[in-house]
């Protein structure tokens, strides 16, 4: 199954995301394909080369996807590994944003 190439309708009223609201962990995605496919945490496991722990630990937003994890689940799924790169870079700069104290830090401007 090829999930970039999706032809997608165009929508009456465009979609405008919210700031506050946390952007999903891959897992979840992950979690939701398996679910959808009918694979197991094991077998999936086993297709990816993976402990079947460290998959739960994904799947449960508890570990990153790591650029390694996403090659693999790029090959998996047929999508590449540039989709669970994002769907983690998001996810991590939204929390960095909200954990990270930048309060000492100036901002510089271009002259």
């Amino acid at each position: 199954m090829n999930f970039e190439k999706l032809e997608r309708e165009p929508a009456d009223i465009p979609a405008k995301a919210d700031p506050e609201r946390c952007p999903s962990h891959p897992g979840e995605l992950i979690a939701d394909l398996l679910f959808g496919l009918g694979l197991r945490v094991l077998p999936a496991a086993s297709m990816l080369g993976i402990s079947r722990q460290q998959l739960h630990a994904i799947l449960a937003g508890r570990k990153p996807v790591t650029p390694e994890m996403a090659a693999r689940l790029g090959k998996l799924f047929g999508n590449g590994p540039g989709l669970w790169l994002r769907m983690q870079a998001n996810f991590d700069a939204w929390h960095a944003a909200r954990e990270v104290d930048v309060s000492a830090i100036k901002t510089i401007k271009a002259a």
